[in-house]
Formats: structure tokens, C-alpha cells, sequence
């Protein structure tokens, strides 16, 4: 495969520097995916301080992952050839900036330009990092080094959200993005000196690269899957603050202990991926799958009434189903693509920022038409069909990261 030659920085570098280059990737990814998301647990006090309704600050994360999904098909065609390093440079400081102006905003439509330039670094960033790290690290460690990366989406999937809205518990919403925008300046303080300058190798890509991998029918499949389940949940996940303010029982500050609840139990959900995924891969995700629907289908028929204790059961279920999910989805796209890992992946990062954006958008019309409950009901078949796209299904070829060191 195309990573095939990532070996040769790894025998010039120190390991302690290999490793450390590779952390602080996971920390880009921590960081980008953090900005993407923290909105959705400061729904509330943005709307309040600009006038403006819920659904329609919701619906700012719609806008990013759309113009996310574009930029990564974009930089899949016109970013070869560029070096590694003032890329990924390049990009957190785009990042810093549009943190920066979210901080600095004085009104919605200056918010929204911070969104906006955030959502375009975004794609671009996805389309480089995860074959920067394999070739950074040495040829044998290709499946660690890619999992440290995803880890740190993995984090701030689970603890982005809860950390900004604790952030804005202490402070206020603007010093939430104020810290996103302060850690991205220091992973670039660090990225300069640790990084190792890589030029990126020619590849085939390109319109063909994209078209051959759409033609697959077990890719399609495994796109179709992502894109219900990630639908689903950002349709509920982006509006679970409001939920949480408007349960019987749950105090405002309550609200961040719950969400990050919900993170830990991510975290831990992780762990047990790592453990289970490579050999049991498809029913280990039917079953995350199971437990994503049947947690939204109970909180929308019941959430009123599960009290403090049945809402943190059930948060504990949703956060552990959806890790183990981007996860599965993630490892799933790494084997069975093949050579085709840098335009599967683009395609993977769009139809997943796409439907992040459907979601956000399906549950803002729901929610401004039926209510809170009805979103979380709707999201909750969303998962269902997804299982049964995955047991339709083909399983995945074992270890895919035999296959990458050869």
C-alpha cells in the first residue's frame, strides 16, 4: 500500500520524536473536532446573547460539516504533492484564527464567519492527517499510530461538548472557544520544532480515485450505514443540552456532570473497542448500533419520567454505542479499502461531516414541529436502519494493519 515507505522517517528519528509527532497530531484531531462540535453544548447561552432561537444555532453545525464534507473532496483532488508539514501548520493556524473570531464575535454573522473558516480547515486537515501519522511512524506500528490519531477524535467526540459547557458553567461561552483557540497555538508551538518535514508521495488520485471508489458496492454499503447512524445521533446530540436544561430534576450545573458522563463513558466504550474490534468487528458495531437506538427510543418515549438516575443510565449507553460506532465505521473503511485509503477516507470524512450537517438540520425541523422527544424518537430509527445496512453486509478481512506493513 501507499504507506509502504513510511518507514524511512522513523529509522531517521528518534523514537521519543515519532511518538510525540504522532501525539500531537491526536491533538490537532482533538482539537478540530472539538471546534466542530462545542456549539452543541453551548446552544443555550449563544442563542440567548444574540436572539436567536436554538434551532437556528444548531443549525451553525449543519453549516460546518457541510462545507467540512466539500473541503475534504476537495483537498483529496488538489492537495498532493504539498509537504506535510507547513500544511498541518498551516491548518491549526486557520484553526487558531477562526477559534479566535468566535471569541472576538460581536454579533451572529460574525460567528458564523468564524464557522465557516473553521469548516473549511476542517475538511482539509482530515484528508492528510491519518496518512501523515503512517508515515511518520515505522512501518510495523502503522495500525497504532492511526489509532492514537482517531483517539483524539474519539476524545473530543466524548469530551469536547461537556468541557465547553463546563468551561461556560465557570466563565461564559466565548472563554470555551477562547481555550479551543489557545490549545490549537500551542500544538502549533509544538508541531514547529517536533514535526518531522515530509514531502508527500505521488499517488494516483484525483476525479478517478474518487469515482473507482464510489463504484464499490462494500464501500457504498459502509457509507450508507455512516451516514444513518451519524444522522441519527447529531440529529439527538446536537440538541441534548436543551434536553437535559428542560428534564424534571436537572440543575444547570447538573447539566455538565451529565454530559460528561456521557464522555467517560465514551472513554471507556473505547477501551473496549480496541479490545474486541479486530475480531469481532461487525457484530461488536450491530450490537453498539443496538444500543445507540434503543437509548434515543427510550429517552424520546420516556425522558420525562426516567428521572436523574434513568437519564445518567441512559447517557452512560448512548456515549459508550456511539464511540464504539466512529470507531467501528472508521476501522471498517481501513480494511476493506485496500489501496484506496486516501480517496476512501475523503469520502468517508464528507459523507460523515454530511450527515453530521443532515442531522443537525433534520433535528433543528423536528425540533421547531414536534419537540424534543419526537427528535430523539426519529433519531432512534435512524440507528435501526443502520443495522440492518451492517448485517447486509459482507464481515471485514482481518487486520488490516498486516496488510499496510507489507
Amino acid at each position: 500500500m501507499e504507506f509502504s515507505a513510511s518507514a524511512a522517517p522513523a529509522q531517521q528519528l528518534p523514537a521519543w520524536r515519532v511518538w510525540l509527532s504522532i501525539v500531537l497530531l491526536g491533538v490537532g484531531a482533538f482539537t478540530i473536532v472539538t471546534t466542530e462540535l462545542a456549539p452543541i453544548g453551548l446552544l443555550s447561552p449563544i442563542a440567548l446573547e444574540f436572539g436567536r432561537s436554538d434551532a437556528v444555532v444548531g443549525l451553525t453545525v449543519t453549516l460546518y460539516a457541510w462545507i467540512g464534507a466539500c473541503s475534504a473532496l476537495l483537498a483529496a483532488l488538489a492537495l498532493n504533492g504539498l509537504p506535510r508539514k507547513p500544511l498541518l501548520i498551516g491548518l491549526m493556524l486557520g484553526l487558531t484564527l477562526s477559534n479566535a473570531i468566535a471569541l472576538l464575535a460581536l454579533n451572529f454573522g460574525m460567528f458564523l464567519l468564524a464557522r465557516v473558516l473553521g469548516a473549511l480547515v476542517h475538511g482539509l486537515f482530515w484528508a492528510v492527517i491519518a496518512a501523515t501519522a503512517a508515515q511518520i511512524a515505522p512501518a510495523r506500528h502503522v495500525g497504532l499510530a492511526t489509532s492514537i490519531v482517531f483517539g483524539g477524535v474519539s476524545v473530543a467526540s466524548v469530551l469536547g461538548v461537556p468541557l465547553a459547557n463546563f468551561i461556560a458553567q465557570v466563565g461564559n461561552w466565548r472563554m470555551s472557544f477562547g481555550g479551543i483557540c489557545g490549545l490549537s497555538l500551542i500544538a502549533v508551538l509544538l508541531m514547529l520544532p517536533i514535526l518531522p518535514s515530509i514531502q508527500r508521495q505521488p499517488e494516483k488520485a484525483g476525479y478517478a480515485a474518487l469515482a473507482g471508489v464510489l463504484r464499490r458496492a462494500d464501500l457504498r454499503g459502509i457509507y450508507a450505514a455512516t451516514a444513518l447512524a451519524v444522522t441519527g445521533h447529531f440529529a439527538a446530540f446536537t440538541f441534548i443540552e436543551p434536553f437535559l436544561r428542560s428534564a424534571p430534576g436537572v440543575s444547570v450545573p447538573l447539566v455538565a456532570a451529565l454530559l460528561f458522563g456521557f464522555g467517560a463513558a465514551g472513554l471507556f466504550a473505547n477501551l473496549l473497542t480496541g479490545i474486541f474490534i479486530d475480531r469481532y468487528l461487525k457484530p461488536f458495531l450491530m450490537l453498539a448500533l443496538g444500543l445507540l437506538s434503543l437509548a434515543l427510543l427510550v429517552m424520546g418515549q420516556w425522558g420525562d419520567r426516567l428521572g436523574i438516575l434513568g437519564i445518567s443510565f441512559t447517557l452512560v449507553i448512548w456515549g459508550c454505542s456511539t464511540s464504539a460506532i466512529f470507531v467501528g465505521f472508521q476501522t471498517w473503511i481501513l480494511r476493506t479499502s485496500g489501496t484506496a485509503v486516501m480517496p476512501a477516507s475523503a469520502v468517508y470524512v464528507a459523507i460523515f461531516n454530511a450527515a453530521i450537517g443532515i442531522g443537525a438540520m433534520i433535528g433543528a425541523w423536528i425540533l421547531s414541529h414536534s419537540g424534543l422527544p419526537a427528535v430523539l424518537k426519529v433519531a432512534g430509527m435512524s440507528g435501526g436502519l443502520a443495522i440492518l445496512l451492517v448485517a447486509w453486509l459482507d464481515r471485514p478481512t482481518p487486520v488490516f494493519q498486516e496488510e499496510i506493513a507489507q
